[in-house]
């Protein structure tokens, strides 16, 4: 069982080969891209990947940065826990590993936030070792080609994956082999409408074979989403300034800023009242939106409120007063951000 030949062939010719993170292509460009990337679009990731070099350009600067820092130029990429655990991870290697991407897999894994197919990555595009890669990507490559009938994310499924992946990664050449097989799932092999044509495995193809390749991958048992309510309280002073408080680690939006949120089944003033001391001068209700997590929608209302401006708690800094232009030095979800975005054209439409 053999298919690195094909796929290389096809990826000397059409492969990617001038993505940021290639040029230069070094073990902390591919670790970052990487987790950048998981669930996440290439043509998303770029200029969020472009920006974060520029503040980070390695990992002893994003060691010594802060969480808002980080935080503020992940905002918009979602699953902000990646982010947390980029930081901590590279803290880790200061203390643990001079300052260096570990050369092995088991060390690789134990940092915070890299899995197995993360360090297969960073060991094989990053050092040229020889070590398989999983991502969404070749997993349905691998479950077309082989004709696997399964849910890839079911246990014994994902056995089999590894077990493939592991037996086709060659021992040399496997840089390329493994960026191969990601372009090949990125560019030809695609959800929904595979462009089998142009793929070099088709001849040997067995979801080709069937005569209807889109409908591997099996898809995951569908789920009701459960949907929760929240209102956001958009606090604001006569000066423009927004309070803004820090979200705890854990939970919705864990370690970034936000609007606060108003508990479930509370009086609105009589909260404000009891957490800020401060009254309603003016209420308005702005037009809700759905914002959706991994595992349930969240039905947001808005309610802009004027204030006057009073003094935000210095536990652990827990809220502070924002003005409108310096909110993007910090982690903002990115209905937060949407809404600050809008209040800033009112302004500037204003003056």
């Amino acid at each position: 069982m053999q298919i690195s030949p094909l796929v290389l062939s096809w990826y000397s010719a059409s492969g990617r080969k001038t993505l940021p993170w290639q040029q230069p292509k070094t073990p902390y460009r591919v670790w970052i891209s990487e987790i950048m990337l998981q669930q996440t679009q290439v043509n998303t990731v770029i200029p969020y990947f472009e920006r974060f070099m520029t503040r980070f350009p390695d990992i002893k600067s994003l060691a010594a940065s802060s969480e808002d820092e980080v935080f503020s130029l992940w905002t918009g990429l979602g699953y902000y826990r990646r982010a947390r655990f980029l930081r901590q991870a590279a803290i880790d290697m200061m203390a643990k590993h001079q300052g260096q991407l570990p050369q092995n897999l088991e060390a690789l894994m134990a940092l915070p936030g890299i899995g197995r197919s993360t360090a297969g990555a960073i060991l094989s595009l990053g050092y040229d070792v020889s070590a398989p890669i999983l991502d969404g990507n070749v997993k349905r490559v691998l479950a077309r080609y082989f004709g696997i009938e399964s849910w890839p994310g079911e246990t014994q499924t994902q056995a089999r994956l590894w077990d493939l992946a592991s037996q086709l990664t060659p021992k040399q050449g496997v840089a390329s082999y493994n960026q191969a097989m990601m372009d090949l799932g990125a560019l030809v092999c695609c959800r929904g409408r595979p462009l089998c044509e142009s793929c070099p495995l088709a001849d040997s193809c067995r979801a080709y074979a069937s005569g209807n390749p889109g409908r591997l991958p099996i898809s995951k048992p569908k789920k009701v989403m459960p949907v929760k309510q929240g209102t956001l309280l958009i606090l604001q002073d006569k000066a423009g300034a927004v309070l803004l408080e820090k979200r705890p680690t854990t939970g919705i939006w864990g370690g970034l800023w936000s609007f606060p949120v108003l508990p479930d089944k509370v009086n609105m003033r009589a909260w404000l009242m009891q957490q800020f001391a401060c009254e309603v001068l003016t209420e308005t209700t702005l037009p809700g939106f759905r914002h959706t997590f991994t595992h349930f929608h969240w039905d947001l209302i808005p309610i802009h409120i004027q204030v006057q401006r009073f003094t935000a708690s210095s536990e652990a800094q827990l809220t502070r007063w924002f003005a409108l232009e310096n909110c993007e030095s910090v982690g903002l979800p990115q209905p937060v951000r949407y809404l600050l975005q809008s209040l800033e054209a009112q302004v500037e439409a204003i003056t």
